[in-house]
């Protein structure tokens, strides 16, 4: 019920996120029975079968990837002063984030059923002449637990990642959390007091020695700006960069020495290849996932070389920041960009057009990935509010920080975007002949 409440008393933008969840679990939800629908019609080919729902992993991995995007930005299910009290800690927020993300993606899944029923012809006629019967099994019975197993994959999964992702972690070192150990050190247990500890206990828990108090701070001079006036200080580079450099070479080398003498794949849109150009594809996609932090964090420290001035610095500082934040969606965008570039460039008037579903998981993906991305900014934004605001009351212009945004974007634009046609004709080599 406490979900049920917080969904619906959230902001119209959030609940525009949550919708888009939705329909995304939807088109989701549509491949996978339309996976199932085939193979019912074709019982004679399980690999076929096989290989249809093996490529709905993308549309369904992107699907999960945004839902977790839209439940880290979520206001309703932040820690705020006060929720503790009444018995809201961060575990319980966490399961309302959970539940939150379970219920948009089971309504995406009833609406996918819906639809697919009605293309089917079980609710009313068939529509369009029956042209879908081939992947919609019309004539076939459908096997409701099977349906049913596959829709529940995206809201299961989905709400287990969002679990995962946003359980509570103690951030405190290890060393202090064993010195602390269950009372504390003046017999409080994690940051309040028990009752009766004292009582009970005695002076055991004392400290040995009294707290020494912390130096009086200077007065405060009116021409220095207030601490929190400026960005963070940037963080220390992120170690995914090799990682991601070295698997995306080998991605690389395993689609230009791809074993042509083997069975080829059918890939979407009429393409063949090889197994190993498939692997390829994919150590690619993980090792610009897996760097773009890291190349997110060299734009920002290459804008601030050469002498910065106050935009610059500015700029690069922010982008150092929010390497984390956005540096795997912009990875990611990398890696759908790179792979739609070489499937429009591979593709001609003599190979087959694309078809209604291989449309449909490229529109979900790239759309999926693309809104994963704005609402990784929105929720930069929202992180370095308090910044902003400071530097407004110093009277930093408006102009000012537009400048800014509008660098870090082209910076970001000049190093991806190479990056992505370069990649994008690495991986479109194999694929040639």
């Amino acid at each position: 019920m406490l979900a049920l409440r917080l969904t619906w008393a959230a902001r119209p933008a959030v609940q525009l996120r949550r919708l888009l969840v939705a329909l995304a679990s939807a088109g989701t939800g549509f491949l996978l029975l339309c996976a199932l629908g085939h193979a019912i019609s074709h019982p004679e080919d399980p690999t076929g079968a096989a290989l249809r729902l093996a490529w709905c992993l993308t549309p369904l991995a992107a699907t999960v990837h945004f839902a977790l995007a839209v439940a880290r930005t979520d206001p309703g299910t932040r820690p705020r002063p006060g929720l503790a009290a009444i018995g809201l800690g961060p575990a319980r927020l966490m399961a309302v984030s959970a539940t939150t993300t379970a219920l948009s993606c089971v309504l995406g899944s009833m609406l996918a059923l819906l639809v697919f029923l009605h293309l089917r012809g079980d609710l009313t006629g068939m529509p369009f002449d029956g042209a879908g019967a081939d992947f919609l099994a019309a004539d076939s019975p459908l096997p409701l637990p099977a349906a049913l197993t596959l829709l529940g994959l995206v809201p299961a999964i989905a709400s287990t990642t969002v679990a995962l992702v946003l359980r509570p972690r103690d951030d405190r070192p290890t060393s202090t959390r064993r010195s602390y150990g269950r009372f504390g050190a003046y017999g409080r247990t994690a940051g309040k007091e028990t009752f009766g500890t004292y009582g009970r206990f005695g002076t055991r828990f004392r400290p040995l020695t009294r707290p020494v108090p912390a130096p009086a701070a200077p007065p405060a001079d009116e021409d220095q700006p207030a601490p929190d006036a400026l960005p963070a200080p940037p963080h220390e580079s992120p170690r995914g960069l090799p990682w991601g450099i070295t698997i995306l070479a080998a991605g690389l080398a395993v689609e230009a020495y791809a074993n042509r003498a083997t069975p080829t794949t059918p890939l979407p849109g009429g393409l063949t290849g090889t197994p190993s150009v498939l692997i390829g594809w994919i150590l690619t996609a993980v090792g610009l996932a897996t760097a773009g932090p890291g190349l997110t964090h060299l734009c920002g420290r290459l804008l601030q070389s050469a002498s910065p001035g106050a935009l610059r610095l500015l700029a690069g500082r922010i982008l150092m920041t929010e390497a984390t934040r956005i540096g795997h969606p912009l990875g990611i965008v990398c890696a759908v960009a790179s792979g739609a570039y070489a499937m429009a460039a591979l593709h001609d008037s003599s190979r087959p057009t694309f078809g209604p579903l291989t449309t449909l998981g490229l529109l979900l993906v790239t759309g999926c990935t693309l809104a994963t991305l704005l609402t990784a900014a929105v929720e930069a934004k929202h992180a370095r509010s308090d910044t902003t605001a400071a530097l407004v009351r110093l009277g930093a212009p408006a102009t000012m920080l537009r400048s800014a945004a509008a660098l870090r974007a082209g910076a970001l634009l000049s190093l991806f975007g190479p990056l992505t046609l370069v990649v994008a004709e690495l991986a479109a080599l194999p694929l040639m002949h």
